[in-house]
């Protein structure tokens, strides 16, 4: 097993948070805020991505004109770490600069040459960030989590790494993309390290691929650059879809029982701060702030702010804020 060195030994490192996307799958929840600040298990999804960074490490958000005021809100709650928040102009999915493009912007303009960690601002990561930044030795490094199942990882982009290598920290000999028959079931978590001497590189690469984020691991080993894998088996969703989103809550909340105010609660149910429910059966389901729920049986439904139901049976539902049924 290879020595972990501490970050705080190696050249400076700063964090980069991509928080821009739209995530259109998530519609109606992310028609006004930004996925990364959509509440899981009691905070912003966000919020568990920037306390998993080592502190001293700083750190910047990037997102769009859209969310910009979201993010500084959001900024003001958390206190102790070194934020910023980077807006790009854009306001819709069409004006976007592409992810890629969004890192080469910041490291041009910012004259950025300390080393990166680049995070995905949509996926929550369970593992120990601070020992996969430890874990850094100059290469180019990607965390990988096995999921386990060849099935599953055809949904993702999947890590191959050298089957000789025996330390902890592994040569990655290709990357597949969403394979049809994949060659491993590691698959990459959106976070990375990239050398502050491989960043020219990136921006190189940028110009022509904006929008692949995974790529610039592709061309660096084409490039004869290698580029090492640390894996975990630590709890990591990729949160893209409704299904995702209530599967890691599920995980991380547990089971919640309760029959007060009449209720009977089964699986993982979240009530948002503000928010009431009366008389209900709920099964898997995730409340917002502001609510109102009464004499209702729902199972499989997220249910935005400021909803209110009466006497309503709904499943697999996303409801979008301020939604009333009444019945």
């Amino acid at each position: 097993m290879s020595t972990l060195i501490s970050y705080s030994t190696l050249s400076p490192m700063q964090a980069f948070i991509l928080a821009g996307g739209f995530a259109t799958r998530l519609w109606p929840l992310t028609e006004k805020r930004a996925k990364p600040l959509l509440p899981l298990a009691g905070k912003p999804l966000i919020s568990h991505i920037v306390e998993s960074i080592p502190d001293g490490i700083e750190i910047t958000v990037s997102t769009n004109l859209a969310f910009k005021q979201d993010f500084e809100n959001w900024k003001k709650t958390m206190s102790g770490k070194h934020i910023n928040i980077l807006i790009e102009d854009s306001g819709n999915e069409d004006e976007k600069l592409g992810a890629l493009g969004a890192v080469s912007k910041w490291v041009t303009e910012s004259s950025i040459s300390d080393d990166v960690l680049l995070l995905a601002g949509d996926n929550y990561m369970g593992f120990s960030v601070e020992s996969f930044v430890s874990s850094f030795d100059g290469s180019p490094l990607v965390a990988s989590y096995d999921i386990r199942e060849v099935e599953l990882a055809k949904m993702f982009g999947t890590v191959v790494v050298d089957k000789e290598d025996q330390s902890f920290v592994k040569k990655v000999v290709a990357f597949e993309e969403k394979p049809n028959d994949p060659k491993s079931t590691l698959v990459s978590t959106g976070c990375t390290i990239i050398p502050g001497d491989k960043l020219s590189e990136l921006v190189s690469y940028a110009k022509d691929h904006p929008d692949n984020i995974g790529g610039i691991f592709e061309h660096f080993l084409s490039s004869g650059i290698d580029v090492k894998c640390m894996s975990f088996s630590d709890l990591w969703f990729d949160i893209g879809s409704f299904d995702a989103y209530l599967d890691a809550t599920r995980v991380l909340v547990g089971d919640t029982v309760s029959s007060e105010n009449g209720n009977e609660f089964s699986g993982s149910v979240v009530v948002g701060a503000g928010s009431s429910v009366k008389n209900s059966k709920l099964k898997d389901v995730v409340i917002f702030e502001g609510c109102e729920v009464t004499d209702c049986v729902l199972e499989n439904c997220i249910l935005d702010n400021a909803c209110n139901l009466k006497g309503i049976d709904l499943k697999g539902k996303m409801l979008r804020e301020g939604t009333k049924l009444v019945r």
